[in-house]
């Protein structure tokens, strides 16, 4: 945000992401590097009146100068943030002329159900406003939550020295546990125990719930999404078909709107699936697509698993073994700040066999296919049948295990390089794919 700061052509900025992973946080803690802060909560009917009494950006400034003693003068030195913006479409539409009127004048909005307000939008500012998107905290985040020094020093050694390998994979299993909504963390870091952090995790996925219902119109429509919002945790560790989700009687078109506004809110994303081996990937939307929760410490809640996952060394068997793929997947979306790309995963379906691969990854004009399990070498199966279609032979699996880069070949003898990476490295993936595509070569 310092960077945005200091910009010469700096655009109001619009700050993305669903409930609670801490934007407001972020900008009041941000919003003291300023002299001057001008704060509104538009769901209070006070502060939305300044943007619906006029539409003119310079009179609304002045109205909030003369009421927060502020004058004329202190302008370039002043944050105006704008919270829960999404209550008041004119807000939104002001943006643009905060930047084309008053560009002196620092502006920052943040919204949590903004996919839906931006679509009741006429004339979006398009051009004129910045995203950020925020996710909950990473693995590094968590360290920084922490206050844990060594272990930050040495996640910046790529290759990661051995010796730092168990620690970090025993903070990276407290992590996985309790995940990264920043309540629950700052909860933990004060000393409470996991088991006392269940309320936190049971009012911020009832809060969803309730939010869930104001994407929806009509009873059947909201009956839908209460069910999926109750069954679709169960669903984590397989491929979905919207007609009869979670066992009812609901038809494909009902369920597949109301993840979709699940989705947009960023509170359950559908990760689809491609067959692209070489860039760009091509999403396939007519296959089954994969779930993805905001957070993996509330899907641990919900699924009921946490108090079984604390004496685990290796979490990738927990939940059918579909949490160590979630983390990791989270940890690759939380790395993406500016821009809202999903990631997908690989599959070849054919009537005898198919073949899946939990992630692919494009770096370097390559499409690297990675996958997430403590098996052998022998065992990558899927791996094998991409690097043999690939136009390179780089591959990555991530695990429980050291970092190791090894040469491997396929069962057909089609020779590939192999990065062996511990989980606890998934927040750095491209830092290491970097390293290991310059380093190492056939």
């Amino acid at each position: 945000m310092n960077e945005w700061k200091n910009k010469s052509n700096r655009k109001p900025l619009l700050l993305r992401g669903a409930r609670q992973v801490g934007k407001t946080t972020l900008v009041k803690e941000f919003a003291k590097t300023y002299p001057f802060q001008l704060y509104l909560n538009l769901e209070k009917k006070a502060d939305r009146q300044f943007f619906e009494q006029t539409d003119n950006v310079k009179t609304i400034l002045e109205a909030l100068f003369i009421s927060n003693n502020l004058q004329s003068k202190d302008i370039q030195n002043t944050l105006l943030f704008i919270d829960e913006i999404q209550e008041q479409p004119k807000a939104i539409q002001a943006l643009r002329y905060f930047y084309e009127e008053i560009p002196e004048l620092h502006v920052i909005a943040a919204g949590s159900l903004l996919e839906f307000a931006l679509k009741d939008i006429q004339s979006f500012p398009v051009g004129r406003v910045e995203f950020l998107y925020l996710f909950p905290f990473n693995f590094i985040e968590y360290l920084e939550a922490l206050q844990h020094k060594t272990g930050l020093e040495q996640l910046k050694s790529i290759p990661i020295k051995p010796v730092a390998h168990t620690a970090l994979l025993q903070l990276f299993n407290q992590y996985t546990i309790i995940g990264g909504m920043p309540e629950v963390v700052r909860e933990y870091v004060q000393g409470e125990s996991v088991a006392n952090l269940t309320p936190i995790y049971e009012s911020i996925w009832s809060s969803y719930a309730s939010d869930s219902e104001k994407y929806t119109s009509g009873t059947t429509a909201k009956n839908v999404m209460k069910h999926i919002m109750a069954t679709a945790a169960f669903s984590i560790d397989e491929r979905i078909k919207f007609q009869n989700f979670g066992k009812s009687n609901y038809q494909s078109r009902e369920v597949g709107e109301a993840l979709r506004n699940l989705h947009q809110a960023k509170i359950i994303q559908l990760i689809y699936p491609t067959t692209s081996v070489e860039v760009p990937i091509i999403p396939d939307f007519k296959k089954s697509p994969r779930l993805q929760f905001l957070d993996t410490g509330i899907l641990n809640h919900i699924l009921g698993i946490t108090a079984q996952m604390l004496p685990l060394q290796d979490l990738s068997k927990s939940y059918k073994g579909a949490i160590i793929p979630h983390i990791i997947t989270q940890e690759i979306l939380s790395i993406q700040s500016k821009k809202s790309d999903l990631p997908h995963f690989w599959v070849r379906e054919k009537k005898q066999s198919s073949s899946e691969i939990d992630l692919v990854y494009a770096i370097d004009g390559k499409v690297i296919p990675i996958e997430i399990k403590s098996g052998s070498t022998g065992s990558l199966k899927s791996l094998h049948q991409f690097i043999e279609k690939a136009n390179h032979p780089y591959a990555v699996r991530i695990y429980a295990g050291e970092f190791e880069i090894q040469t491997a070949k396929t069962p057909t003898g089609v020779p590939y390089l192999l990065m062996n990476l511990p989980y606890y490295l998934g927040t750095l993936l491209p830092e290491y794919l970097d390293y290991f595509i310059k380093k190492y070569s056939l």
